[in-house]
């Protein structure tokens, strides 16, 4: 049929062309924005370690323990070894001033294999760059990630991320329950192989993420929660926390591939109010939403609402209080597509007093007779309570796994916390 349309007269199906032009536009900008496949690139994000950020000086709720004392940086490199969980060929790294009152200077960042303690494979040593530049200073309140840099990662290794701070720095912004040592050195050693600590710590400052790219990322799993998550008391250096444990068993599982393991947890965090870092119902956006390619949460969080209660008054909730927030959570994750598991709160007694009490335990009970009351409303719920309990006093934690504060497990208990979790709720 001969097309009688003039060049002013648009053809029969000329609003579904727009639409088509206009979506594909969309398509493109959006690939060139974010290396999605659609443009042919294969490649895609995603997060494969993570340390949740907190202020280093706000104080902690617990009459006796000691304050945070001011510290500061100054002509000294500090290298941070951490295990990723998935690999790839490409890599950056996140900085963070989020809680710093004046904006941070790092006159560099390196990232290199780490060969143990903290030495590195020199010849993997690689320069990280921001906006093309070496050094990068973070505002007030910012992050920044560095470009994407060519840098071969197998999963489950351990990299060392070495930065150098030339100028008189406050330590604000940092990760506090490392279990991990973290090396200082003095001047700048930012690619020493043979790296000399004057000290050594167990706090991650200012990297605060890594992300790779590769061909296989299919979705990031991020365990959500407080110093039971972070690995309180489990063995340093080890790597033997709870998200640890869950990621070498979904690493070995070819099911699986494609998927990594971050850990957003944070020591003493809470769900209503701010101790250290910031309440859980406010940095959800940010610890596990924001997370690069974020597709699952397993949240693990109450206990201490519960028991810091009893030393602040003022910050008592009430159990009703605490699930409102688990609930509220778990509504801006299903409004994300992200998948969402409750974690029971796992046994307590024997825990020193009043942080454990009749009261306490009673918020306890009913805090977890709602999560696992809650299966239609998330993905599914992981029984961390009936995996840690001991059959002859369900109220306390099995001596094997008990860590020895009666609150935190340790590495066995961790590492039957995530043998509790069904790996098929992930395929």
């Amino acid at each position: 049929m001969r097309n009688t349309a003039t060049k002013d007269t648009p053809p029969r199906h000329w609003p579904e062309a727009v639409t088509l032009r206009r979506f594909f536009g969309f398509v493109a900008a959006a690939c060139l924005a974010t290396g999605l496949s659609a443009c042919g690139n294969t490649q895609r994000l995603q997060a494969t370690w993570t340390a949740a950020p907190q202020d280093y000086n706000e104080p902690f709720p617990v009459p006796g323990v000691p304050q945070p004392e001011p510290q500061s940086f100054q002509d000294q490199s500090i290298r941070h070894v951490m295990r990723v969980s998935a690999g790839g060929d490409k890599v950056r790294v996140k900085v963070s001033n989020l809680f710093g009152t004046a904006p941070v200077t790092l006159g560099g960042v390196h990232i290199a294999r780490s060969t143990g303690g903290a030495s590195i494979d020199a010849s993997t040593d690689t320069v990280l760059r921001f906006n093309g530049q070496e050094s990068v200073t973070v505002p007030v309140g910012q992050e920044s990630w560095s470009d994407e840099t060519r840098f071969s990662l197998p999963s489950q290794t351990d990299v060392a991320v070495t930065v150098y701070v030339p100028q008189t720095t406050p330590v604000a912004t940092v990760h506090s329950q490392g279990q991990q040592t973290i090396s200082i050195a003095a001047g700048n050693a930012l690619g020493s192989a043979t790296f000399t600590p004057t000290e050594t710590r167990q706090s991650y400052y200012w990297v605060t993420g890594i992300d790779v790219s590769n061909d296989d990322a299919r979705g990031v799993i991020v365990a959500f929660g407080d110093s039971i998550t972070d690995g309180a008391l489990s063995t340093v250096d080890a790597t033997n926390r709870y998200p640890d444990f869950l990621a070498r068993r979904v690493a070995a599982d070819p099911e699986l591939k494609g998927f990594s393991v971050v850990n957003q947890g944070i020591g003493g965090n809470r769900v209503l109010n701010d101790v250290i870092g910031t309440r859980a119902v406010d940095r959800f956006q940010r610890d596990v939403l924001d997370t690069t390619g974020a597709t699952h949460a397993i949240i693990l969080i109450g206990i201490n609402d519960i028991g810091f209660g009893a030393f602040a008054p003022e910050q008592a909730v009430t159990a009703d209080e605490i699930i409102a927030g688990l609930q509220t959570m778990v509504d801006q994750a299903k409004a994300h597509n992200v998948a969402v598991f409750l974690g029971t709160l796992l046994p307590f007694k024997g825990t020193f007093p009043p942080y454990y009490s009749e009261e306490t335990e009673a918020k306890r009970q009913a805090v977890n007779a709602w999560i696992r009351a809650n299966t239609a409303q998330v993905k599914g719920i992981i029984d961390f309570d009936a995996a840690t309990r001991d059959p002859a006093d369900p109220l306390q934690m099995r001596p094997e796994y008990d860590s020895g504060d009666h609150l935190h497990p340790n590495d066995a208990g961790y590492e039957a916390m995530a043998n509790a979790i069904d790996l098929a709720l992930f395929r």
